[in-house]
């Protein structure tokens, strides 16, 4: 009998598969239309893709005297995030409106993956580029990076709870722990839970008739005939 951790893991390596354009277009024709991020959070690297359970945070700006001692900022959020977090996962964070700092790095994004987090979507900026770009299995989705400290200028003050993100078509996406995050060049998506296993169903069927479609164009077949056979455009 499979148990619910071999589960997640199973299900991340197919919703893996799953092209973002394909995603919508399976969203919207279930009547959810309005579930991709807004366009400015995407992959920092190109064709790389993310897939996994939300295991959301949320913060705020935290304009805070310069050297305050750790004990009075209240609990260690970073921490809880890292015992939150478990494979086949995707930590996703709201930043609360705060512009300008690079919230999580190189090594807190090597903290997650050392848990099993296959990468972090932040509607806002991250920082070290180039220390997150060769962390393996690990995908981050922002709005870029920036070199400028969080300490002092920003801070979690949740983990595990609903969170609001901004989105392309509506102006908040609701992101709930164990909703399924989805994102690559095209944006991200956030698949609420409750209809993920129908959605990938029928996901995994547009891929299957794409990939049919592309192997017959690439063999010489015409483009009426491969549509006519595959219908998909």
């Amino acid at each position: 009998m499979v148990d619910e951790a071999s589960l997640v893991v199973e299900l991340q390596a197919r919703w893996d598969k799953i092209r973002i354009a394909n995603l919508y277009d399976t969203l919207d024709r279930m009547g959810y239309p309005d579930q991709c991020l807004d366009l400015g959070i995407r992959p920092l690297f190109p064709h790389q893709h993310l897939a996994g359970m939300a295991v959301t945070a949320r913060g705020s700006r935290y304009p805070a005297t310069h050297g305050e001692a750790e004990a009075e900022q209240g609990p260690n959020y970073y921490r809880l995030l890292r015992e939150a977090v478990y494979p086949g996962c995707v930590v996703i964070v709201e930043s609360g409106g705060e512009p300008h700092t690079g919230k999580f790095g190189e090594m807190t994004s090597w903290g997650l993956q050392k848990g099993g987090a296959r990468g972090i979507v932040i509607d806002a900026f991250i920082r070290d580029l180039l220390g997150l770009e060769v962390i393996p299995n690990y995908t981050v989705c922002a709005r870029g990076t920036s070199p400028v400290e969080s300490a002092q200028r920003w801070r979690m003050n949740a983990v595990n709870v609903p969170i609001a993100m901004p989105g392309t078509l509506t102006s908040q996406v609701r992101v709930d722990p164990g909703d399924w995050i989805v994102g690559g060049p095209d944006g991200v998506i956030v698949v609420p839970a409750a209809i993920a296993m129908e959605a990938l169903v029928k996901a995994e069927e547009i891929e299957r008739r794409e990939q049919g479609m592309r192997e017959d164009l690439a063999a010489g077949m015409g483009f009426e005939e491969a549509f006519e056979k595959w219908g998909r455009a």
